[in-house]
């Protein structure tokens, strides 16, 4: 019996929650390693949930309920958690203002309990344009929005560490807050070994993720069709963000076609060849809010990205040492011409393939998950009540 219990509060796939796949490799990640004893605290939902070795799944919350703090807290006493993981953004649990609210009141709620907490946080408020991730209809609900989230980020800060994937959200989080619990631990590559890309891909220009709040596909449908190469197909793989229900049915009444595939769904297993297939991953989003699993799985599978020029994206290009060709958000010409542009430079393509490549695979999640160890035998380490002095995370310590 492993001496310590890591419990994970996470969406995991196939749900259509945000962050479900990062959820999937972390687990995967940090089941691996010995001496730890890992339950995923998921969404209670009507679907089969991989199966992931050293990880028990217990259903614990759902999508939208306001009593999801409480819901998380009982689980983890349950499962006599030592510490929890809470693998969250700003709309993990809701896609209502009130759900998604009270959900981000689970750190402080487990501390208050007794458990200590370590907090991932994808995005922060003070970078999220609200207006083009849907979150803000006027001037003063953006002012009232804003007003809460950095209520919500105090909240969050009540956990032992508070942790996010990129160093300007550190610097904003100990400047504006004053937190000194803040670390920063990179996103990690999912790929632990990066396969040359395919020599011969299919002729299709994919997107790939959560769509309808700010990653919206009309507009780079619209720039395909600009394009006008017959020999292509362009496809959208993913599913409505959890926030925007039928938005891709919608969008493939007004605008769908036999150039264009809604693939939907894609279980984890035809991920990879989904991206080796592809000649170019276009991101067409109209803001960010925190770093781009999809980027660093098209950098895995060699697929060039066209990428827009906006906040958190950049910062990652350029902290990350990613690139590609970039266009201006909102503008379909500009996009239909930095797609053109790839396309007709192979060897272009091939250089921002190996450039990707390595900006990818550079820093393993399985290596990112040692330092979360290292932190938490810091934590618990503090109270000798809460760590047996043989366990391995101790010796982490």
């Amino acid at each position: 019996m492993p001496d310590t219990t890591i419990a994970v509060v996470t969406a995991l796939t196939p749900s259509p929650t945000t962050l479900a796949e990062y959820g999937l490799h972390f687990l995967t990640s940090l089941g691996r390693k010995p001496g730890v004893r890992v339950v995923a605290l998921v969404e209670d939902l009507p679907v089969t949930y991989p199966d992931i070795d050293g990880v028990e799944i217990r259903r614990a919350w759902r999508f939208g309920s306001v009593g999801n703090p409480l819901s998380i807290l009982r689980a983890a006493r349950a499962v006599r958690a030592d510490v929890v993981i809470v693998n969250a953004h700003f709309t993990s649990f809701g896609s209502s203002k009130p759900a998604a609210a009270l959900g981000l009141m689970t750190p402080a709620l487990l501390r208050l309990s007794g458990i200590p907490v370590v907090t991932l946080l994808h995005n922060i408020m003070e970078t999220v344009d609200l207006g083009a991730a849907g979150f803000r209809s006027n001037r003063a609900g953006e002012a009232l929005v804003r007003a809460v989230g950095w209520c919500l980020t105090r909240m969050i800060l009540t956990s032992n560490l508070v942790t996010t994937t990129m160093p300007r959200y550190v610097e904003i989080l100990r400047r504006r807050y004053r937190a000194g619990n803040v670390a920063l631990t990179p996103h990690g590559s999912f790929a632990t070994a990066a396969a040359p890309p395919d020599s011969t891909p299919t002729r299709t220009i994919l997107t790939f993720g959560k769509f309808g709040t700010y990653k919206k596909v009309e507009g780079l449908i619209r720039a395909f069709r600009l394009l006008d190469r017959p020999e292509l197909r362009l496809v959208i793989a993913g599913t409505d963000s959890p926030n925007t229900p039928g938005y891709l049915h919608a969008v493939a009444d007004e605008l769908g076609g036999p150039d264009v595939d809604f693939l939907g769904y894609v279980p984890e297993e035809e991920v990879e060849p989904l991206f080796r297939n592809a000649v170019l991953t276009v991101f067409p989003y109209t803001a960010t809010t925190g770093s781009s699993g999809v980027l660093h799985q098209a950098g895995a599978f060699g697929c060039p990205p066209v990428l827009p020029r906006i906040g958190d994206l950049e910062d990652l290009i350029e902290e990350e040492g990613f690139t590609g060709s970039f266009f201006e958000p909102g503008n379909d010409a500009d996009l239909a011409r930095a797609m053109g542009e790839l396309l007709d430079d192979p060897d272009r393509r091939e250089d921002v393939v190996r450039h990707n490549r390595v900006a990818a695979t550079g820093l393993p999640l399985e290596d990112v998950v040692d330092w979360y160890l290292l932190h938490i035998g810091s934590i618990l380490s503090r109270d000798p009540r809460m760590l047996l002095a043989d366990s391995p995370v101790a010796a982490m310590a």
